[in-house]
């Protein structure tokens, strides 16, 4: 099947979905197929219902990156001839000087993928944040070249936590917005926004960054404490946790949202929420929990 005949399909499917006000194709970050063969991977993934897979294209993912050139082409075309598409990998890709950076994204554009996942980043705190700032942005315009010239768009994950550059928004915006429109962008976390900006700054963060959205991560958390009696995020099953996913895809429809939309499941599952390869959890178990936040995550967005 030729990406062009997927993608025909993809947006009839898309179109019959009754009532939706926005269908992106959803993909299934391959971390939580660790424990499966890439074509395994792929026949799970149609199982449970995804449209298309995020695969990991780093150290320790589904492809190591000194084996991009020859193993990613193999992999995407397994995956194609499924019924599913790979419109995004996710790298260990932080600059041009991350091992076998250019390599990964030759492979990628050869691979027919548009997107790639990099990030990173970090706060020093014995620099002060303007200066940090300057320094990222000399970091990213030969990564943004890099990507140019590859026809690709770079989205930088974002994450929340102390030192995370990124969690706060702003920071990575400022960054990336004068950089060469189309090369780099965000891949914004919902769940990892909220968490950053639970009452309304992850709405002004939405709507900050609208123009450099060119992919969404989805996933659901609730503050709860932990055994030292400390407040800490909880991960949970979609529509269990804190994120108002209504009001968030309303905002996308809003700013015409186009890109990869990546569904996460980061809370336990046998040790598939980790990536890792040996799981205590069945196969039916795991593919039982991810139709489940996939379904409530359809509903979500027919609204």
């Amino acid at each position: 099947m030729t990406r062009r005949d997927f993608l025909a399909t993809q947006i009839v499917a898309s179109a019959s979905r009754s009532g939706s006000k926005l269908s992106p194709p959803v993909s299934v970050f391959s971390k939580h197929f660790h424990w499966l063969s890439i074509p395994e991977m792929a026949d799970a993934a149609k199982d449970v219902g995804f449209d298309a897979i995020d695969l990991t294209v780093r150290k320790d993912g589904h492809i190591e990156p000194e084996n991009a050139a020859k193993e990613l082409p193999k992999a995407v075309e397994i995956i194609r001839n499924k019924g599913l598409d790979v419109e995004m990998i996710t790298t260990g890709i932080s600059s041009v000087r991350s091992p076998y950076a250019e390599e990964i994204l030759k492979a990628c554009a050869a691979s027919r993928v548009s997107h790639f996942r990099w990030g990173g980043w970090t706060y020093d705190r014995s620099i002060t944040v303007e200066s940090q700032m300057a320094h990222y942005r000399d970091v990213a315009k030969p990564l943004a070249k890099l990507a140019a010239s590859n026809g690709l768009t770079g989205i930088y994950h974002t994450h929340s936590g102390i030192d995370q550059f990124g969690a706060s928004i702003w920071d990575i915006h400022a960054v990336l917005k004068d950089i060469q429109p189309g090369s780099l962008a965000i891949n914004y976390d919902i769940g990892h926004a909220t968490i950053e900006g639970g009452y309304g700054g992850w709405i002004n963060s939405t709507r900050l960054c609208s123009s450099l959205m060119k992919g969404v991560a989805v996933k659901d958390f609730r503050w709860e404490r932990n055994d030292k009696g400390q407040w800490r995020p909880a991960w949970k099953p979609i529509g269990q946790g804190m994120v108002d996913f209504k009001g968030f895809f309303q905002l996308l429809v809003k700013q015409k949202f186009q890109g990869p939309m990546q569904i996460h499941f980061e809370y336990p599952m046998g040790g598939a929420d980790h990536g890792h390869r040996k799981i205590t959890w069945s196969r039916e178990q795991i593919l039982s929990a991810m139709k489940r936040d996939l379904k409530l995550l359809q509903e979500y967005l027919s609204i």
